[in-house]
């Protein structure tokens, strides 16, 4: 089951929708998941269909609210691919993880108190190193998280299990980048990095062009574990 809701912001000075995909069953655990620069789109949306299918409560906040509220986009669509990267410039992350924290903070309460994890893609993932850092997330991973070198400073205070997805060709996160990720993260306890060889940006999407089929599965198989276990 499906639905649309609202949530408040911490402050309380405004609220955002979400998305929200419910087990049948009482849900096992929850987990939030962080958009691309493309919205909360049918691909997002799939990801949460997904993981309410596997026991999980899933909700996907619109994190672009306060630029265009209810923005959907295609990655396959040039204008629209341009309009996205528009967006993501004007996009403030930091507000954006407090209202990722805002969504953890009511499924927690939709959940009477059980675990909480999030999981994002492209800026998503990004966000996803930030809500490990920042947030009270159980378990956290991020898809090719974009710009992670210039948040290495923040890794000290990761105190939950982290996963990132690296593919080896992202044209977003050149090879210095991934280095840097490696070297700055490698020795983490709670940090597991996982590279694909030959992988480019958005390997692991739901629809259209990107999608690799084998590393996608490979991708989303370990995450499934990695939450299996995390979010017990």
């Amino acid at each position: 089951m499906s639905e649309t809701v609202t949530i408040d912001t911490l402050d309380g000075s405004g609220d955002f929708a979400a998305y929200v995909a419910r087990p049948s069953d009482a849900p096992r655990a929850a987990i939030v998941v962080i958009q691309e620069i493309f919205g909360v789109n049918a691909g997002i949306r799939r990801k949460c269909d997904k993981l309410a299918e596997d026991g999980y409560l899933a909700v996907a906040p619109d994190l672009f609210w306060r630029l265009e509220p209810g923005i959907e986009l295609d990655p396959d669509v040039e204008p629209e691919f341009q309009r996205a990267l528009d967006l993501m410039g004007k996009f403030d992350q930091d507000e954006g993880v407090r209202d990722i924290e805002a969504t953890i903070k009511w499924a927690r309460g939709e959940t009477d108190g059980k675990k909480i994890g999030a999981v994002g893609y492209c800026l998503g993932g990004r966000l996803a190193f930030m809500t490990a850092a920042r947030t009270d997330s159980d378990a956290t991973v991020g898809y090719y998280a974009v710009g992670v070198d210039n948040l290495l400073r923040e890794k000290q205070t990761i105190a939950n299990p982290l996963m990132l997805h690296i593919p080896t060709e992202d044209g977003f996160v050149d090879k210095e980048t991934q280095k840097a990720m490696h070297e700055g993260l490698d020795d983490h306890p709670k940090v597991t990095l996982h590279d694909y060889e030959g992988m480019d940006h958005g390997f692991a999407t739901e629809f259209g062009d990107r999608r690799n089929e084998a590393c996608a599965d490979k991708a989303d198989e370990r995450t499934s574990a990695f939450f299996a276990e995390h979010l017990a």
